[in-house]
């Protein structure tokens, strides 16, 4: 059995589905191996022949009719392929030298992407001459250099986009076609016309990938929007080579956006689709593909029946999170992962920088009570934990195995009882490792538990202070207040662990006023340094929350879904506050980009606002004050 993480996910280390369900399978004493064709396809179109492939493409295109990016490729076409093999070892750890000739300047044909340099202005030096001295300093060649080498692949991402496929993107890759689309006929359209470069090199990759294995059953994990279509490309590649291989098709979208799946045309790419945790289902399926279970007994799985959809569900337990095993990585190209580096915020760059072996926790969600999350699926509401004991042996496989001491804990929000559990298991057994995940910023958090959590490994930590206004707050049931997200991150900053905020706005009543309100507090809170890191998302109602399911109760009215066969997610929704949350988003996002580099801290909020908006009524110590009561 093969598992294959489709394009696009993450270029710096592994998504974790395939590995856990690979762990768990050969637990279980079957014979399962995975592939990434995401890093695959982006190894294959960022190389020598690649690029070579694309010049082709772009021979064919009007000189007119040339992007402004895609003219800079043509004019220093010979420089780019004698760059890109460099960099791309580069940014896989294997030939740190080459970062001087990239710091020169001289040596990276530099596109568009490079403008963005000249947003960069030290804090302490607006007036100085080299952008990025004030953030890597006279001795830090090799951040430098990967962020320019990864400004150059941004440049090189713009070419194949403009020249090449529309669609193409890293990590959200033709997201549209996928994400909440009521029916399957933009993807059916897109699978159906004429291939693309992207689509015949993973057509490529497919192939290889089933010539080397010889499956009998392929699984294709699609945890975002952005990796469906490369998933069903996959799929039609193995239907129409080897028709009778067996394909699945499961993964966080498929379990938040295909629960009331109808549509049969799925079922000419994927012969099963399951929901939820894939252990169970995929054991069920092994069985009646053996003939030792029949098709009525399958567990949480779409079958097409004649030109209907069928769901079929036995109901059988679910694995022990306890006893799910360790993920395994092997047959995954470690070695091949780019290090990548966006932003220069040290907290930042952790979602893109680095090889993370990411681990779970705990199953599930401990609070489930968040208004806006989708606490009635599978994934929030089945909590369940494993001892310290076990998770630490866990670590330990995957170290032996990986060689690589660097875990993501991907938990929805790790518990701070499992957490200290885990900590002092790690320093009983005086296990070192460099840790990070996430959390709700709850009083459980106290200065102690952190300082315990940082000597056992933790560098950083992000949380949810979403709309940050304590009434807004309290009507999402977030279980927090502001001033005390402010205590427990100042706990941390001093404990030496970085910290990132999710922010939220645009949820349900919330005006401008709240709006500005929730601005200085995050300016605040970064005044004080009790974060470092943030990120600013449109609040989206999703049909699973309690908001989607109860809107009277937060003052909203739905928008009426037209009839959906196929995804089914984010619904629309009238506030009638009419607040334009568009401008306010522009405005927030523009603030904190500014505040994550040490800008504007001391500006009045509404400067950032380029429309008429009150003064907050925020007092302008209130986060300060809230961290003095603590002493």
């Amino acid at each position: 059995m093969l598992s294959i993480i489709p394009p696009m996910t993450q270029l710096n280390t592994p998504y974790p589905s395939t590995a856990y369900i690979t762990g768990f399978l050969r637990s279980r004493g079957i014979d399962a191996v995975q592939e990434d064709l995401a890093l695959a396809l982006v190894l294959r179109l960022f190389s020598v022949a690649g690029l070579k492939a694309v010049r082709e493409r772009i021979d064919a295109i009007a000189p007119k009719k040339r992007s402004h990016q895609v003219r800079h490729f043509v004019e220093f076409f010979e420089r780019y392929l004698a760059t890109i093999g460099p960099v791309i070892r580069f940014l896989q750890g294997g030939d740190s030298t080459v970062s001087h000739r990239i710091c020169s300047r001289g040596f990276l044909p530099e596109g568009a992407r490079f403008a963005a340099l000249d947003n960069y202005v030290d804090p302490d030096d607006p007036d100085g001459g080299d952008p990025l001295a004030w953030a890597f300093g006279a001795l830090g060649a090799q951040d430098r250099a990967r962020h320019l080498a990864t400004l150059y692949l941004n440049d090189l991402s713009d070419v194949l986009r403009d020249a090449v496929d529309e669609r193409f993107e890293f990590v959200r890759y033709a997201e549209s076609l996928a994400m909440s689309q009521p029916t399957f006929e933009p993807l059916a359209q897109a699978l159906s016309a004429p291939p693309t470069l992207v689509d015949d090199t993973l057509q490529a990759l497919t192939l290889a990938a089933i010539e080397q294995h010889q499956p009998d059953l392929v699984l294709l994990s699609v945890p975002f929007p952005g990796s469906v279509y490369a998933a069903f490309r996959i799929a039609q590649t193995i239907k129409q080579r080897w028709p009778h291989i067996r394909t699945a098709l499961g993964g966080g979208f498929v379990n938040t956006e295909l629960r009331e799946l109808r549509e049969p045309r799925v079922f000419d790419y994927f012969d099963f689709v399951t929901l939820d945790d894939g252990e169970k289902p995929i054991l069920a399926l092994l069985e009646h593909l053996q003939g030792q279970r029949g098709i009525s007994r399958l567990v949480r799985t779409y079958v097409r029946d004649g030109d209907a959809v069928r769901y079929v569900n036995m109901m059988e337990g679910d694995i022990a999170f306890e006893d799910v095993g360790a993920p395994t990585w092997d047959g995954l190209p470690i070695d091949k992962y780019l290090s990548l580096l966006d932003m220069l915020n040290p907290m930042h760059r952790l979602w893109s920088d680095g090889r993370w072996n990411k681990l779970t926790v705990a199953h599930g969600c401990y609070w489930k009570k968040c208004s806006f999350c989708d606490v009635t699926l599978d994934y929030i509401s089945r909590y369940e934990t494993a001892s310290a004991a076990t998770l630490v042996d866990r670590i330990d496989a995957i170290i032996a195995e990986t060689g690589q001491t660097g875990f993501h804990f991907v938990d929805e929000a790790a518990p701070p009882k499992m957490l200290r559990a885990l900590a002092e298991e790690l320093l009983r057994r005086n296990v070192s490792i460099s840790w990070w995940g996430n959390i709700r910023f709850e009083k459980s958090f106290t200065p102690e538990l952190c300082q315990l959590l940082a000597e056992s490994g933790c560098i950083a930590i992000s949380g949810g202070l979403e709309v940050a206004s304590d009434r807004l707050l309290k009507l999402m049931k977030k279980g927090v207040s502001v001033d005390q997200v402010a205590r427990v991150t100042q706990g941390f900053t001093e404990a030496g662990v970085l910290v990132h905020a999710y922010l939220m706005y645009g949820f349900p009543t919330q005006t401008v006023q709240d709006t500005v309100d929730a601005l200085e507090y995050v300016r605040q809170l970064f005044e004080n340094g009790c974060i470092q890191s943030g990120f600013f998302h449109r609040f989206a109602c999703t049909v699973h929350s309690p908001v989607g399911q109860n809107p009277e109760e937060y003052g909203v009215k739905l928008i009426p879904l037209p009839e959906v066969t196929f995804a089914k997610n984010d619904i629309g929704f009238i506030d009638p506050t009419g607040t334009d949350h568009d401008a306010m988003g522009r405005a927030l996002n523009k603030a904190l980009y500014n505040y994550m580099h040490g800008i504007g801290l001391e500006a009045d909020v509404r400067e950032w606002f380029d429309m008429k908006v009150p003064r907050t009524r925020v007092s302008r110590h209130f986060i300060s004050k809230a961290l003095f009561s603590q002493r």
